[in-house]
């Protein structure tokens, strides 16, 4: 099928990644996106966007930018969602990207053919179908809320995060934040400042780290390779000298240790709850009217409830059987190559701490040398391709990383960068 054009669903970070290698190999593909522009959830404005307006990177700018269109110098440590989408549409202008996209198309059904796919899409109203030699998903895996089920009825505003936008919805209300992940922190704090209450209820504890340490990022510190035990002992160390002990104002202990979930990446929820201005809460027992009930026997009123309670990946128009799915997520090789199929790759379903835009774009370059090796008949594809049918585990670098959907497909990065880039090498390239 190599006069076949592959179709690439997604023009957010990943797919301009992607779409830049395919480039770069001379691969033809047709992109789909459903905004009117590139950016993914970086433009607030777009229809699946689940970006607040406080929203800032939780990665410093150095560690998370793509290594060959750095940021300009003068952009902030942690900069914001307006930045990032300005720097995505740069990116888009600097290697003409944009031609290469249908905007405004919505990816509804992608089938596969004896030889090859069939997409169908809606764009300006009407439906649309074509025959394509592959599939590459990157559609992004924080658009789809993760709403939990509740006992009792809330009578007052019941949202998740992914519907908040502007603090002017706290405006005058007492708020209720459920979950302490990175978004329910910053949407907590954007109470304590805007609503009559901000209360976070929690049901396990996190590790916070810090933004800063000794002046600097706190990614761009501590990058001597440790072995893990000794490594969470230096870690944990300056995370209580930089960000205190955040059970002594009120979180609960992690359940798990250090690196085996995400943590937080946030020092004003610990900051704002040692003054006072955020209550932590317990897990919720059931809703009354505007009544919710915790675990603890205690309770409160609340105006908004916002349920900052995570997201699911989310790949509507195709049949999950076809994706190898195996519990919370598709179980493939590196996260993207299918075990059985050369034609149907998942891209950026990798989360990792520090794994940053340059990681996923490893991710895509591996995935564009395999497609041209395929077609060229080279070793090192072939090897690829007999490696991922023999089965394989996903690369936690031995880390047994906590039971959650999110963590599903969880990476270590050091460990993830360094199999991508043996990969790479092996098909030719020069990472």
């Amino acid at each position: 099928m190599q006069d076949l054009p592959i179709a690439l669903i997604g023009a957010g970070p990943m797919g301009l990644a992607c779409a830049k290698v395919l480039v770069e190999q001379g691969i033809a593909f047709q992109g789909f996106e459903l905004h009117s522009d590139v950016g993914g959830l970086w433009d607030i404005a777009g229809p699946r966007s689940t970006m607040y307006d406080s929203a800032h990177l939780i990665s410093s700018r150095t560690k998370t930018e793509f290594r060959d269109f750095p940021m300009d110098p003068g952009v902030a440590d942690y900069p914001s969602h307006r930045v990032l989408k300005d720097y995505f549409h740069a990116f888009a202008d600097r290697f003409d990207l944009r031609r290469h996209y249908r905007f405004g198309a919505e990816v509804l059904r992608c089938e596969p053919l004896d030889a090859g796919w069939r997409v169908v899409w809606r764009q300006d109203g009407a439906e649309h179908e074509g025959r394509f030699g592959g599939v590459m998903i990157a559609n992004g895996t924080l658009s789809e809320p993760n709403m939990p089920a509740f006992v009792g009825d809330f009578a007052g505003e019941l949202i998740h995060s992914a519907q908040y936008r502007h603090h002017d919805q706290m405006r005058g209300k007492r708020v209720l934040v459920i979950g302490g992940g990175n978004s329910g922190c910053d949407i907590v704090v954007d109470a304590v400042h805007h609503g009559e209450c901000a209360d976070l209820s929690l049901r396990r504890g996190y590790h916070f780290v810090p933004k800063y340490v000794f002046g600097k990022p706190a990614d761009t510190l501590g990058r001597l390779p440790l072995p893990m035990a000794l490594k969470r002992r230096v870690d944990g160390m300056i995370l209580r000298w930089f960000a205190g002990d955040p059970q002594r104002v009120g979180f609960p202990a992690p359940d798990h240790k250090l690196y085996e979930s995400h943590p937080v990446v946030n020092s004003l929820a610990i900051f704002h709850a040692g003054h006072g201005d955020i209550r932590v809460r317990p897990d919720i027992a059931r809703f009354d009217g505007q009544t919710v009930h915790f675990k603890d026997g205690t309770q409160a009123d609340y105006d908004l409830v916002i349920a900052a309670t995570g997201y699911l990946l989310h790949y509507p128009f195709i049949d999950r059987a076809l994706l190898n799915w195996q519990g919370a997520a598709p179980h493939l090789f590196l996260n993207c190559l299918h075990p059985d199929r050369d034609d149907l790759f998942v891209m950026g379903m990798v989360e990792a701490t520090g794994l940053g835009w340059q990681g996923r774009h490893e991710q895509a370059e591996m995935v564009a040398r395999y497609i041209k090796g395929l077609r060229s008949g080279s070793a090192g594809a072939r090897a690829i391709q007999a490696e991922k049918a023999r089965g394989f585990q996903r690369v936690t670098g031995g880390m047994e990383y906590v039971d959650l959907p999110r963590m599903a497909y969880y990476v270590e990065r050091s460990a993830y960068r360094t199999a991508v880039t043996q990969r790479i090498k092996a098909l030719g390239g020069q990472p």
